[in-house]
């Protein structure tokens, strides 16, 4: 067996393909058995080709890997198929199926009929092949023509791999545009940004400099308008104001100003961005994005305007009803909710950790659910699906798998046209879902159905663009009850009362707690001084104090990835504190992160929370 080979060496394997394992036609994955020069063994490769049969010959470029279901696999970057030319291999390839109608019997005949000559016949004197006995003008053509789509389909690879683009891209590229792939290509690259999901700017701009495109070339500086909105939307903006896009483009570009603003003039022209004004300000809008949230906005005032779902219900009756069934006695605030949500066709539930929220919502769906209304509820993450499913009794789902994604379009299969099937729908943590997510979710709501959205607009943003949950309750459209009182059992939690206090603008109690907390303030003034803190608190401190295991029950969370109290060097430290490396130990990419020889790593790890967990301005 070939020795694996350091990961970072790209190496070259030619040779013919003895079986095709598997091979998906929507993406080109494919996994192949080849005969391989210098290798007495078959060898499995796994790549990506727009059309592949046994019989053809490979020549891949990229690297072998050790998967631990499948063992020794060379995994190509680049993998390109070109006709077989020995007599073994013209037949497996005629024989594969690649030509419906031709099998192995008619493979054989037309090997016997031309030999190695087979495809210059096929190409240059079509009509011999009707020599061969049992080919008449029906399968003859069919041979032809799928001889000539091969042919294509390899001209248009080539003309990808030259120009710098992997196989796995050049396969979506293909089945794209077709035949027309090279002439969309040398025409306009960026066009790839725009019509190809997991092509972005960048890779079009690699692409546009290898085919000789200018930096100024007012194709190139119009696809970045769209870039620069698309850097914006990383950041969680819906759009920018005009007087920040332009010296942003200006920055990721590299070319002048009145380019970028010739060019915003002519996408704004053709709808691609679209202008409008936040208050005073003139900003400018992904075309998707400015229409997602007009879209969330005429939908919730269409929901608003309909007729309740279920029948007038008298809260005199069903508080204390709903009251004896949960075993708690309300709160005059969490009535009022209730009180408003029975009656709402639409209706916002916001506030912080400990205010009751959750027992208003179990509320309202235990009243509702005994007036036989059908409920749906979601969440945007799995945790806090299966959160809510405990705390509530009824199942909830996460707003993917309700709205049923559709992984090969990426869309959703419930929507405007297959909605929802409820009466109510209730979503929570509602400030995590963004404005892209919130339209689908939208559309699918039928318009008889009443809506509840349940969030805390000072818990985690939303990672996609958009801050749906403030805007809706900022509207003033949409009745919104707003809990403030934090209840006897949660006051008791110093985490609880701290965020709070955080969020009126106050400085939570850092002083050291009598007894057991929750909440504990380590002062350190500098990394130097933190680090071995962190270390001596996740290791002895918190283990001696609460019974924990240091390496299965403790996770440490911090602001950033980088720097001295950042989650690389935090990991690094811990690492070598709870599971120093044996004798034997990887070294991953060369930045310091290494792995013993078997799975058991630094504590849950430490994350960063500083990508998703931004408080951005946002358009």
């Amino acid at each position: 067996m070939k020795p694996q080979p350091h990961l970072s060496t790209q190496e070259v394997l030619a040779g013919l393909v003895e079986r095709v394992t598997f091979h998906n036609t929507e993406n080109g994955f494919c996994v192949l058995r080849a005969k391989a020069r210098g290798h007495r063994d078959l060898v499995t490769v796994i790549g990506h080709a727009a059309t592949i049969s046994a019989g053809e010959w490979i020549t891949a470029s990229g690297e072998w890997i050790n998967d631990r279901t499948h063992g020794q696999q060379f995994k190509a970057r680049f993998l390109k198929t070109s006709e077989p030319t020995s007599i073994d291999g013209i037949e497996k390839y005629l024989g594969s199926g690649m030509i419906r109608g031709i099998g192995p019997v008619y493979a054989k005949k037309l090997v016997r009929a031309f030999g190695e000559k087979v495809f210059d016949t096929i190409e240059a004197e079509p009509e011999r092949l009707r020599e061969v006995t049992g080919i008449g003008p029906v399968r003859a053509k069919r041979i032809t023509d799928a001889w000539a789509e091969q042919k294509v389909v390899r001209e248009i690879m080539v003309f990808l791999h030259e120009h710098g683009v992997g196989t796995a891209r050049a396969v979506r590229i293909y089945k794209t545009y077709g035949a027309d792939a090279v002439q969309v290509m040398t025409e306009n690259p960026y066009r790839l940004a725009r019509d190809i999901r997991g092509i972005g700017f960048k890779t079009a701009d690699a692409i546009a400099m290898k085919l000789g495109i200018e930096k100024t070339a007012m194709m190139r500086v119009r696809a970045g308008i769209s870039f620069a909105l698309t850097e914006a939307m990383d950041e969680g903006h819906c759009g920018l104001p005009t007087e920040e896009l332009v010296p942003l483009a200006e920055k990721l570009l590299e070319v002048p100003p009145e380019l970028i603003r010739t060019a915003l003039d002519l996408e704004l022209s053709n709808g691609a961005v679209i202008a409008d004004h936040v208050g005073e300000t003139p900003c400018v809008f992904l075309a998707g994005l400015y229409q997602a949230e007009r879209v969330i906005a005429d939908r919730l005032v269409r929901l608003l305007n309909g007729k309740l779902p279920w029948p007038p219900i008298a809260p005199d009756k069903a508080l204390p009803w709903v009251e004896q069934r949960i075993g708690l006695q309300l709160a005059e605030s969490q009535k009022t909710a209730i009180r408003l949500a029975l009656a709402s066709k639409v209706l916002v539930i916001t506030g912080g950790p400990g205010v009751g929220k959750t027992t208003i919502v179990n509320s309202i769906l235990r009243v509702l659910s005994a007036k036989s209304v059908k409920l749906l509820l979601c969440a945007p993450t799995g945790r806090a699906a299966k959160r809510m499913t405990e705390a509530t009794g009824f199942e909830a789902k996460t707003v993917h798998r309700l709205l049923e994604v559709d992984p090969k379009g990426g869309g959703f299969k419930r929507n405007a046209d297959y909605q929802l099937e409820c009466d109510l729908l209730v979503v929570d943590e509602a400030s995590m879902v963004d404005a892209m997510l919130m339209q689908a979710l939208m559309k699918a709501v039928p318009d008889d159905a009443a809506l509840l959205i349940v969030g805390d607009i000072d818990q985690l943003p939303s990672v996609g663009p958009g801050q749906v949950l403030a805007d809706v309750i900022g509207s003033g459209a949409v009745p919104v009850v707003r809990l403030t009182d934090v209840f006897r059992q949660a006051a008791q939690s110093r985490i609880i009362t701290s965020a709070h206090k955080i969020n009126q603008g106050s400085i939570p109690d850092l002083s050291k707690p009598e007894g057991d907390s929750d909440f504990y303030f380590v002062q350190a003034d500098d990394p130097e001084t933190a680090v071995p803190r962190i270390v001596d608190l996740v290791k002895t401190r918190i283990p001696l104090r609460f019974g924990l295991n240091p390496i299965r029950d403790i996770q440490v969370l911090c602001p950033m990835n980088r720097g001295g109290v950042g989650a690389r060097s935090l990991n690094i430290e811990l690492q070598a504190a709870l599971n120093p490396a044996g004798n034997r130990q990887v070294e991953r990419f060369g930045k310091g992160r290494r792995f013993p020889d078997f799975d058991a790593l630094a504590p849950e790890g430490v994350q960063d929370k500083s990508d998703s967990r931004r408080p951005p301005r946002r358009v």
